[in-house]
Formats: C-alpha cells, structure tokens, sequence
C-alpha cells in the first residue's frame, strides 16, 4: 500500500497558494497461476480525506510493461530483462470526490516464456495521471516485478508463472512417514537450514550435483534389508555436501543405525543421515517430485520443509 498527496494551487497577483489537497491511498498487487503463462495487476485507489480544488481531479490509468531500453537505463541485467507483453488494461476515470470511494483497475499481461525451455521475468506497471482543468498534470508510476514465468518445469507440458524469491513449504506426513518425519524434524533442530524463510533450502536440477550429493552423504551407509539411507538437506538442494568445504560434516542420531556417525553435533553447515525404511524414503521421492513439479522449482529457487500429522 502506498499513501500519496495530491496538491493543487492558484496564482492571484503574480502570489502562488495551494488551493486544495487531497490524501490518496494506493494499493496495487499482482497475481498469477502456476498453469497458465498470465499475470494479473490490479489497482485500487482512494482518497480519505481532502479539501478544495484538489477534490476536482480525475484519476486516469493506463498499464503497460517497461521498455528493454528503460530496464536496461535502471541496469538491470540481460536475464534479468522483462519479457512479456499486455494483454489488456482496464480503468475507469475516477473522481478523486467522493472521499472513500474507490477506482479499480485491472490488467492482463502475457509471458513470452512459451517455447519449450523458456524461462523469463515479467513486469508490469500502472501509469496514473491526475487531470484538474488547468492544474499541470500529475503522474505517477506504480510497478511490479513479482513473477517468473516459464516452460521449463520437469513434467509441465505447459508454461505457468511463480514468485520466484517465495520459498514454498513442502510438507510431509508423520501419519504417512513416521521415520522420515522424525528425522527431518532431529535434522532441523540441530541446526540445519530449511525450515523458515530466512534460511530455506535451494533445489538444484544439475543431476551431477544431486548424484555427487547422494555419494558424499550415503555412499558408505550399510545394506540393511528394508531400510534406506536417507539425507537432509537432500541431495536434490544446492545445500548438499558437494558445495561445503573440506572437511565435509555428517551427522546421525539415535536408532538411525549408522554407529560410525557422529551424532549429537549442531550447526547450519553439515548433512545429517538417517537409515529409514525404504517405503518413508519411496513417500518422500514421490512428494518431493510432485512439490517441484507443482511449485515450478527451478534450479537455485528457495524452499521451506516442514510436517503434519
């Protein structure tokens, strides 16, 4: 929400006064679907309270997406460049009297991430212009840059739009998965990132690193018959093993059946490993695929884990 003043003057014998002013609340905020390459940005404005002149204006609207040349005058960087184009843009002039009530404006654009492996940003904007008979007029610009948009999602036949910098919660179930629950749960509370947003995991696609992870944290962990090694952070995260400096820390807990571990150490940097039984690890491969899939997780994007009963 943004507050805004709006002023308006006279000029009597050559002497400049104001002759009105009015208080405007601004609201405008962005939204989107993981299944469909469109963005909306809707705008709400309003004056609650004013005097004179000023209670004359009429507030106008008109979005549009900012130009390459202007991103690139702000300097921003070549993949960080919007790309997407307005579909449609609607405000109908509002008078700024009567106080509290309320001009609406809503706009659609279209990501031009739709060829297979595209991935772009996409900004959007309000351009407001307040006309007064011959007051000048007064403009302002309000501009969001929430959303990526793209069609390069394992298993998404089709381009769907994110905020990226959101990091998603993926939960499981300790009715589902008890074991896994419960080493996730030790793993956290000993220190390990991933549980709030100041300190999610990051999802890696690069199968070099997430194989690499696997063999850091796992490779040596016993063949006990229905039982797996499981890892957290996993080793589908960019907080694996393989992007730690030497000496690379592992620990374990009681009843996780690996005595060669140490356990009962803290600490954000390290990997904790936990045998757990093969049907908790199937239930978490299956999760986890399925939240990438639907979150649009692509490589380097933050996420949250956390349980459930």
């Amino acid at each position: 929400m943004n507050v805004g003043v709006y002023t308006t003057y006279k000029r009597v014998d050559n002497t400049v006064s104001v002759s009105g002013s009015a208080n405007l609340l601004v609201i405008n905020y962005s939204y989107g679907d993981t299944g469909i390459p469109t963005i909306a940005h809707q705008i709400d404005i309003s004056a609650y309270s004013g005097w004179g002149e000023a209670l004359k204006g009429i507030i106008k609207a008109q979005a549009d997406t900012p130009s390459r040349q202007e991103e690139e005058l702000e300097g921003v960087e070549d993949e960080d460049l919007s790309d997407c184009t307005v579909e449609s843009s609607s405000f109908p002039a509002k008078a700024i009297s009567p106080l509290n009530s309320w001009g609406t404006g809503e706009s659609f654009f279209d990501s031009n991430a739709t060829t297979s492996g595209d991935v772009a940003l996409c900004a959007t904007r309000w351009n407001i212009t307040i006309a007064n008979g011959g007051q000048a007029p007064v403009k302002a610009a309000y501009k969001l840059k929430q959303f990526r948009c793209d069609n390069a999602t394992a298993g998404r036949p089709n381009a769907g739009c994110v905020v990226p910098w959101f990091p998603s919660l993926l939960t499981y179930s300790k009715t589902s998965a008890p074991d896994l629950v419960r080493h996730v749960t030790l793993a956290q509370q000993s220190g390990l990132p991933g549980a709030t947003y100041e300190a999610p995991l990051e999802r890696s696609t690069n199968e070099i690193v997430n194989t690499r992870n696997r063999d850091l944290a796992c490779g040596d962990a016993p063949s006990i018959v229905g039982k797996s090694c499981d890892e957290y952070p996993f080793a589908t995260t960019l907080n694996g093993l393989i992007n730690m400096l030497p000496p690379r820390i592992r620990r374990t807990f009681a009843d996780c059946d690996l005595p060669n571990i140490p356990s009962g150490t803290t600490g954000p940097k390290a990997v904790s490993i936990c045998m757990i039984p093969v049907a908790d690890q199937n239930y978490q491969g299956g999760k986890n695929t399925q939240f990438y899939r639907a979150e649009r997780m692509l490589h380097g994007d933050p996420f949250r884990v956390g349980t459930v009963a």
